[in-house]
């Protein structure tokens, strides 16, 4: 019996060798491949890197530094919106607000200037009138259990109205400090030219993806979007979660507002018509589930770039009518709709 042992030893080992290492190249394998979390978000690189690629090879300069930071720039504004879009969106609710809320700061901000309301003072009031009829539409959501499409319908229809009521007609800016801290810049590396806005935006991109990732509100903001009754059961805090993020995506509109008034130096009633649409299109181009749960406060930037580089190639064609730029949008929305919709197929 002593000598039949090893034999059967020797010949059960090799076979055991081929499981470990089938295992280890899957476990190889899995580690390779993306998160499915992820995919959305790969899919706005891949579309951003595309256009740029495009656009570089068929126009001189597209990708010229001047160019690049003439994105950010005009965008500036529209990043701080899809980032409080961002917040909403993730609990899985939607804020239709943010245009008319952006428009009611701008001319709040240049009618006080008009009326001699000193800079200093001005600036954060009117980003706290947006965090004001944030709140009040998250009270409307939690509270009174309206659904967000109608609430911030009605908030809506409140800031547009408001707007037609300070200004019927178009107010410029002239206040000298206003128009010192729009109007400075710097260069990076001596190339890349930075505005007051642009470092705003950067700046509140970093605190968003702070608080998301790195929270307690974040995760929780995450829960809600993956089930609010399972987020319940867990004792996270949901009614208050539910309400900032309203208030977080009117603080952002506010802000947003002051900042297109130092883009454009004016308040004007029918300023921010449609751009919650465009808030809404950049969140879900850079990968934020509608039904919330999933998604990215940089995919979202990535999706404002992708929107505002549509445009930039609209204008270097030069032959194209402007309404293209939605046209591509639209199609860009639903490729990414589908791409979501087949994911939570998938995952389920």
């Amino acid at each position: 019996m002593a000598a039949v042992a090893p034999e059967k030893r020797g010949t059960e080992a090799p076979p055991v060798a081929g499981p470990q290492r089938g295992r280890r190249m899957s476990t190889i394998a899995r580690r390779l491949r993306i998160d499915r979390r992820y995919m959305p978000v790969v899919g706005t690189f891949v579309v951003l890197a595309l256009i740029l690629s495009v656009g570089g090879v068929r126009y001189d300069n597209f990708l010229s530094t001047n160019v690049l930071a003439n994105l950010f720039i005009n965008n500036s504004f529209l990043i701080v919106l899809a980032v409080g879009m961002t917040f909403v969106i993730l609990t899985g609710g939607i804020d239709l607000s943010v245009g008319a809320v952006l428009a009611l700061s701008a001319v709040s901000a240049a009618y006080l200037l008009d009326a001699g309301v000193p800079a200093a003072m001005v600036m954060p009031a009117v980003v706290l009138i947006g965090s004001i009829i944030g709140f009040l539409i998250g009270v409307m959501v939690h509270v009174f259990d309206v659904q967000p499409f109608i609430a911030t319908l009605a908030g809506m229809f409140f800031a547009r109205g408001l707007c037609f009521v300070i200004a019927p007609v178009a107010i410029p800016i002239t206040d000298e400090t206003f128009v010192a801290i729009s109007a400075w810049d710097t260069w990076v590396g001596g190339q890349w030219r930075v505005t007051t806005s642009v470092m705003i935006a950067l700046a509140v991109v970093a605190l968003a993806f702070y608080l998301l990732h790195y929270t307690q509100f974040g995760r929780t903001v995450y829960a809600i979007g993956g089930g609010e009754q399972s987020a319940q059961l867990m004792g996270l805090p949901v009614a208050r979660t539910k309400v900032l993020v309203y208030v977080v995506s009117g603080t952002c509109a506010g802000l947003g507002g002051l900042l297109f008034a130092m883009y454009s130096r004016s308040g004007y009633s029918l300023t921010g018509v449609a751009m919650e649409l465009d808030a809404i299109a950049a969140v879900v181009i850079g990968g934020t589930l509608l039904t919330g749960g999933t998604g990215f406060v940089l995919g979202s930037v990535l999706g404002v770039l992708v929107l505002g580089l549509i445009q930039t190639i609209i204008t270097f064609e030069g032959t194209l009518s402007s309404w293209w730029t939605k046209i591509v949008i639209g199609v860009l929305l639903l490729i990414f709709v589908v791409l979501q919709r087949v994911l939570t197929l998938r995952r389920t």
